[in-house]
C-alpha cells in the first residue's frame, strides 16, 4: 500500500512461506477491526447530522456497504486492486479467484527477511474499501432510495474504487506493475486520494443528479442529535488511529509517526475550525467541533507518514479553517450537499494531498521524497496535484453517469410524499423514535419532525 514494501510474487502451495511477524501481523488484524469501526462510526455521525425521520435510512447506507463490499472484495474486488495489471497499472486482474490464491503467499518488508500473510493485508485493505463509498451517502441524506443506494454502491465500487485502489495503492506487492499513479511517484500514504477525494467526487456528483431537498435554503434542516455526532466523530477518530498507523504494515517507527501525526493535525483542525466560528459567527458549535476533528482527519490520512509532527499542525488549523468556510459553497452554487461531503472530504482530501508536495521530507520517512520547502521544487506537488485531479475527475464522471442511468430507470430519489414524510417510514417501516403522539400506523408526525439535518449553521 505504501512505497516502503517490497515487491513479491504470490508464492505456490509447496513454496516455504517467508517467516511472519508475530508482532506486525498482530498489529495489522488490530488495525482492521479499527478500520472498520468507523463504518458504524460514521453511521452515528450522519445519523446525528440528518433530520430525525431519516435517521435510520441514513444509518442503513452505511452498514449496508458493509455487506456490499465484503462479498465483492472476497470474489474479485482485492483481485481489482493489487493482483497483477497486466502492465496497464490501471487495474488488476477481474477474476474470480477471489482470496484462494492470496491466503497461501506474504508481503514481505524491505530489509527485514519477515513480514505479514497477505490474507491479513487483504483484511485490512478491506474496511477501506468498505467506508468509501458509505463516505459518499452523507451527500444524498433525506432523499434517496435504499434499492437505489445499493445498487450504485455496487457498481461504482468495481468500476471506480476498486481501479482506483490499484492505481494509488499497489507498489506490486503481489507481482506485476504498481498502479500508474503509484508508479509516477504520487505520495498516498492511507487514502488522501483513494478514499476522500475518490468518495467526494462521487458525492458531489450524486448532488447534482438527485437535485435539491425539499425545503433547502427555505426551512431549518439542521442536526438533529448532536449527542450522535459527537459519539460517531469520537468513534471515527479512534478508528482512525489503525486507517492510518496501520499503513504502515508493520508495528515500527514509521506507525509511531502516523498515529503522532494523526492526533496532532486532528486536534490542530478542531481548533482552526472552531476559530472560524467565533471569529465569523460569534460562537464555537458542537457540531463544529465534531466537523473540525473529522476535517483534520481527513487531510492528515495522505501525509501522516510524510511529514513531522510541527507540519501537523500547521496542516491542522490549515485544513479546519478552509473546510469551515468551505461548507458554506453549496448556498453559493447551489448543490445540495447534505452533510458536507463535499466541503469536508473533497476540499480535506485535496489540502492534504497537495501539503504533502510541501511538506513531504526525507528527515522522517527515508523513502519519502523532499517536497517544495525542503529543496525539493515543485516535481512533487506537480505529481500530487495529477493525483487529486484524476480521481476526482474520474470518479466524479462515473458517478455522476452512473447516478443518471439509475435515475432515469428505477429512480434514485424518493417520491415527495415519502421525502416530506420520512424516508425511514417509507423505506423501512420503521422509526429511530417513537413518541407518544405516534399515529397508529407507526410513522412519527410530520410536524413533530420540523428540525433536522445537515450542518447549515455553518453557513
Amino acid at each position: 500500500m505504501v512505497p516502503h514494501l517490497a515487491v513479491t510474487s504470490l508464492l505456490p502451495a509447496a513454496a516455504d512461506p517467508v517467516a511472519v511477524n508475530a508482532g506486525d501481523a498482530a498489529w495489522i488484524l488490530a488495525s482492521s477491526a479499527l478500520v472498520l469501526l468507523m463504518t458504524p462510526g460514521l453511521a452515528f455521525f450522519y445519523g446525528g447530522l440528518t433530520r430525525a425521520k431519516s435517521t435510520l435510512n441514513m444509518m442503513m447506507m452505511s452498514f449496508f456497504t458493509i455487506f456490499i463490499v465484503t462479498v465483492l472484495w472476497a470474489l474479485f474486488g482485492f483481485n481489482m486492486a493489487f493482483a497483477s495489471s497486466g502492465g496497464s497499472g490501471f487495474v488488476g486482474d477481474f477474476s474470480f479467484k477471489g482470496l484462494s490464491q492470496a491466503a497461501l503467499a506474504n508481503v514481505e518488508f524491505f530489509g527485514t527477511g519477515d513480514g505479514i500473510p497477505v490474507i491479513v493485508f487483504a483484511a485490512f485493505q478491506l474496511m477501506f474499501a468498505i467506508i468509501t463509498p458509505a463516505l459518499i451517502s452523507g451527500a444524498i441524506a433525506d432523499r434517496t432510495k435504499f434499492l437505489s443506494w445499493s445498487i450504485f454502491v455496487t457498481l461504482w465500487v468495481i468500476v471506480v474504487y476498486f481501479p482506483v485502489a490499484h492505481w494509488v495503492f499497489d507498489f506490486g506487492l503481489l507481482g506485476g506493475t504498481k498502479g500508474w499513479l503509484a508508479g509516477l511517484g504520487v505520495e498516498d500514504f492511507a487514502g488522501g486520494t483513494a478514499v476522500h477525494i475518490n468518495a467526494g467526487a462521487a458525492g458531489l456528483a450524486l448532488c447534482i443528479v438527485l437535485g435539491r431537498r425539499i425545503g433547502f435554503r427555505r426551512n431549518p434542516m439542521r442536526p438533529h442529535n448532536v449527542t450522535l455526532v459527537l459519539l460517531g466523530a469520537g468513534l471515527l477518530w479512534f478508528g482512525w488511529f489503525g486507517f492510518n498507523a496501520g499503513s504502515a504494515l508493520a508495528a515500527n517507527g514509521l506507525a509511531g509517526l502516523a498515529f503522532m501525526n494523526t492526533q496532532v493535525a486532528t486536534a490542530s483542525a478542531l481548533g482552526g475550525w472552531l476559530l472560524v466560528e467565533k471569529l465569523r459567527d460569534g460562537k464555537p458549535t458542537s457540531v463544529g467541533a465534531a466537523s473540525g476533528a473529522v476535517a483534520g482527519l481527513v487531510a492528515i490520512t495522505p501525509a501522516c507518514a510524510f511529514i513531522t509532527p510541527g507540519a501537523s499542525i500547521v496542516l491542522g488549523v490549515l485544513v479546519g479553517a478552509i473546510c469551515a468556510m468551505a461548507v458554506g459553497l453549496k448556498y453559493k452554487l447551489g448543490y445540495d450537499d447534505s452533510l458536507d461531503v463535499v466541503g469536508v472530504h473533497l476540499v480535506g482530501g485535496i489540502v492534504g494531498t497537495l501539503f504533502v508536495g510541501l511538506f513531504s521530507t526525507t528527515s522522517v520517512n527515508s523513502l519519502a521524497v523532499d517536497g517544495l520547502f525542503y529543496g525539493g521544487g515543485l516535481t512533487l506537488l506537480g505529481k500530487q496535484a495529477l493525483g487529486a485531479v484524476a480521481v476526482l475527475a474520474y470518479s466524479f464522471v462515473v458517478a455522476f453517469i452512473l447516478g443518471t442511468i439509475i435515475e432515469k430507470t428505477i429512480g434514485f430519489r424518493v417520491s415527495e410524499d415519502a421525502e416530506v414524510e420520512g424516508i425511514d417510514v417509507n423505506e423501512h417501516a420503521e422509526s429511530a423514535y417513537e413518541f407518544d403522539m405516534q399515529s397508529s400506523s407507526g410513522a412519527i408526525p410530520s410536524g413533530h419532525l420540523a428540525t433536522a439535518t445537515s450542518q447549515e449553521v455553518h453557513a
